[in-house]
Formats: structure tokens, sequence, C-alpha cells
């Protein structure tokens, strides 16, 4: 990245996160953001209809048409990973757009679906590119946007996901109004053309190279994505990936696999809106049930309001774990809140669920930004689909397992229940600051790495990736009140001089970070 980049990631930062700013600036961040409505507005009517769809057009039982989804999305959590290993080595912005396409064609498949195997095959095939085109367009997003601007934009993308699936829920609304076929093929064709224009939106994006590695004579490579792969310390091109890049692929870096498996665990709060709490309201309190879709509205409406605003103070992985620790004291709040909702009249009932709707809202908003700049920060830069895709997974299992879970623990054991949920999550956002040290230190584990020092700004870096995370660390800790000048006074330096100067990879930097969370274990 150039100095000029750099001062546009600083702009959008100051800038382009304040509450007062609906859409991105004009540029790619603006053409993903209408890229994510467009697609989101499909999605959210097909959310509304799907199920009806299915069993009352169709005609599939209910349990069958929870089997296949539950086939569906299981195959498309293992297909996320190579998939986006795809985008990585032929570009991320070309099998986005592919896989934009493949998705309409499988929601425009569901029109002629009239048995279980039929629906099975296209539920597969639209989980399957479901996760491959969300892992694409995270390493689209980490190719053309600036380090120090991706947080900041996912909070726009969710609010404006938010958005585009209440509209989405509107129309659907009107589908099921109707209740005819015609309505719901309608809802099913709109969703297919959602996905044709969000694939017309990605196309208009720049071009992005696939990642290459930089082999120098020190055994140290340089990530580079944009133009052609760099001479290596022999004077030859070199496109060989990163090490990690066996047939286990991601699976192999077991930091990252734990700092995802926390996330999942995080991730139980997604299906406690739409089960966890309908469930506990209609089973467990006096509340009226009208109260499920006020909750709803309540966190859609806080989430395109105060996401962007929640997200502009995590820039790094201080921040971030910091952000995280802080949404599993709020999300144990909130549990106990919610279970002071049961044994209690009506209203008094619906004023603790609401207060607890708002601080399970808050924590969310909270997990979302810390949990968006970890994915990033932590995973190599030639392999960002893929870790993308495989970070991704998490939804996918939340999804998948939280049913069996909130269920078990909410409406069988009831008040203990939820005391148990709250201390799941405070936990795993406290082992979040551990997982993450351990994850950005791996890299100083790496033979081919010069050994990192144990303060900040120990080693030396030149512009692009390594300088934008480092200089982002070496704020956070200078607004803490520790002294940044050693880092600033090599912070354009390399190690070695002349022909044999070592640059560090992204590897490097992250260590540099572990460092900066060692000087103070408890900030990370």
């Amino acid at each position: 990245m150039t100095t000029r980049d750099a001062r546009s990631a600083e702009r959008w930062t100051v800038k382009g996160t304040g509450a007062g700013r609906v859409l991105p600036p004009a540029g790619p961040q603006r053409v993903l953001a209408l890229a994510q409505l467009s697609n989101s507005v499909g999605d959210g009517a097909y959310y509304v209809t799907s199920a009806l769809y299915f069993t009352h057009v169709v005609g599939l039982s209910a349990e069958r048409v929870g089997l296949g989804l539950t086939v569906a999305w299981a195959i498309g959590s293992l297909v996320g990973v190579p998939l986006g290993r795809l985008a990585d080595r032929r570009g991320p912005r070309g099998i986005a757009v592919l896989l934009a396409l493949a998705t309409a064609t499988a929601v425009a498949s569901f029109l002629l679906v009239r048995g279980f195997l039929p629906f099975v095959l296209a539920a597969c095939a639209y989980a399957s590119a479901q996760s491959g085109l969300g892992a694409a367009r995270q390493a689209l997003l980490a190719s053309l946007i600036p380090a120090g601007a991706r947080t900041g934009l996912l909070a726009h993308l969710q609010s404006t996901l938010n958005a585009g699936l209440a509209v989405g829920a509107g129309l659907g609304g009107l589908a099921l109004h109707a209740g005819t076929r015609s309505a719901y093929l309608g809802v099913f064709a709109l969703d297919a053309v959602s996905f044709l224009v969000c694939a017309g939106l990605l196309s208009r994006l720049p071009s992005v190279e696939p990642a290459r590695v930089d082999r120098t004579a020190g055994g140290v490579g340089r990530v580079g994505r944009v133009g052609k792969a760099p001479r290596d310390g022999r004077g030859s091109r070199s496109g060989r990936g990163s090490e990690r890049s066996g047939a286990a692929g991601v699976l192999r870096d077991r930091p990252y696999v734990l700092v995802t498996f926390l996330n999942t665990v995080l991730l139980l709060r997604m299906p406690l809106l739409s089960l966890g709490i309908p469930l506990w309201i209609t089973e467990r309190t006096e509340a009226p049930a009208w109260l499920v879709s006020a909750l709803f509205v309540l966190n859609t409406g806080a989430v395109m309001v105060f996401q962007v605003r929640m997200a502009r103070g995590v820039t790094g992985l201080v921040t971030a774990t910091r952000s995280i620790r802080r949404s599993g004291l709020v999300m144990l709040a909130s549990c106990m809140v919610f279970a002071l909702s049961s044994g209690v009249s009506p209203w008094i009932a619906a004023a603790v669920l609401v207060a607890g709707a708002v601080l399970q809202v808050v924590a969310e908003m909270m997990h979302s930004a810390g949990s968006w700049q970890l994915a990033f920060d932590l995973a190599p830069a030639d392999r960002m689909g893929e870790y993308q895709g495989f970070f991704g997974t998490g939804v996918t299992v939340a999804r998948t397992m939280g049913p069996l879970v909130l269920t078990a623990l909410l409406v069988g054991w009831g008040t203990p229940g939820w005391l148990l949920l709250g201390g799941l999550m405070l936990g795993a956002s406290y082992a979040m600051g551990p997982a993450t040290r351990w994850t950005a230190t791996r890299g100083s584990e790496r033979p081919e790495l010069p050994e990192q020092p144990e303060q900040p700004g120990g080693a030396g870096h030149q512009e692009g990736v390594a300088r934008e995370r480092f200089e982002g660390t070496r704020r956070e800790a200078a607004q803490d009140g520790r002294e940044g000048g050693e880092a600033r006074r090599q912070g354009g330096a390399g190690l070695g001089t002349g022909t044999n100067r070592v640059r560090l990879t992204p590897a490097g930097v992250a260590a540099a970070q572990g460092a900066e969370c060692r000087a103070d274990g408890s900030r990370c």
C-alpha cells in the first residue's frame, strides 16, 4: 500500500465512520455497499417466504425441509474454504461475480422444484454458492480497501444488510398476505434478479490479481496482489503460496482455528433472536406474543443506526479484543436480565425483555466490530479468501447447532440455562485475548522469519501491509499512554542494508502486534 492509500485510509477512519454518513464514500466502498444492498433485499423476501413455499406450494413436510436445509448448509460450510482458496488463486473479483451468478441460478432453480431430491440438490447449490460468495467478497474487500478502513466499511455493510433485509421482509410479507403460488414465485424471481444485480455491481470493481508471495534471499517473503509477481532473491518470478497451503490448508493453522472456534461460541447469539427468545417468551413468560416482532424490529433498527458508530473505535488487535471482551460482559448482563422476565406480570415481563434486548444488541455490535478486525488482521494476506471462508463457517455452525443448544438451555433449564449461556459467552470473550496473542505471534515460530524482540516497534518494515498494521497498533499504544518513540525511529528502516534488506511478511507484522499485546497482557 502506498502512502497515498494510507492517507485515504486515515481520512476514512476519521470521517467515514461518523453516524451522519449513510453510505460509504464514492468508489469501491460504495459499490460494495450497493452490491450488499441489492442481494439483501432479495434475501429478506426469501427468508420470510421460503418455508411456507416449500411446505404449502411444493408440498414437502416441515421435517424434510429442515433436514434438506441442514444438509445443504453443512455442505456449504465445507465448500466455503476451497472456494475462498480459489478466489485467492484466480482473483477474488472474477470468482465473486461467478458465484453471484451461481447463486442467482440456484435460487431460480427453486422455481422448478417438485420433490425432495431436487429440493436438496438446489439447496446444496444455493448454500455452497452463498458460502463461497461470502469468502470471495471478503477477499475482494481486503484487496481493494486499506486495512484501516475495513472495519468501518464492514460496519456500513452490516447496516446496509439490515436495511435491505427489512425492505425485503416487507415485500415478502406482501406475498404472504396474497398467499398465492404466483406471489411466492415472484419472491424467488426477485431474489434471483437481486443476485444478478449484485454480480453486475461487483463486475464494476477494479480487477485484482491473484495473491503471490515473494521469497527473498533471506528467506522472508513479501505479499503482493496487484500486478506481476515480484522477483525473488534469485531474480526469478515467484508465484509460490505460503507454506501453510498444504492439503489441510487453514486447518493446520491451529491458533487461527482456535480464534474461529471461540468466535463460533460467541455467534450462538445469532439464533437467540429468531428462536431462543421467541420460545422463552411463549413458554416461560406472560409477555404478549407480538413482543417477538417488536424485539426483532428493535434489533434491526439499532444495528442500522449504531453499528457504524460502535465500530469506530476498533482499529487493531488491541481494540478488537477489548471490544469482544466487553461484549461478553454485556451479553452476560443481557442473559441475567432475560432470566428475570419469568414469573412476573405481562407488562413487567415486557419491560424486562426490552431491556434485555437492548443489552443483547449492544453486545452483538461490539462483538461484530471486534471479530471483523480479527478475521482480517490475523489472516495471511495471500490467503485471505481461504481464511475468510473458514472464519465464516462459524456462522453456519452457530445456526445449525444453536437451536439445539438454546432450546435445551432456555426452554429445558429456564433461569439456570440463561446464566450458563451468559457464562459461556463471557468465558469465550475473555479467552479471545490469549488466543489472539497466540495467533498474532505464530509467525515468529517460522524458521524463515527473523527473531522478534519483545517490545513494540522492535522490527523494521517497509510500506504496504506491514507498515499499515504496525503503525495502527503503535497509535493505539500511544493513546494508552505508552511511548512509541522506538517504533517511530525504526518505522521506515529495513533489517539489513543494500540488496540483502529483509522485509517483514504479514506474519512478522502480526508478531510485532503480539509483542504489543504481551507488553500488557490485560489489554489483548
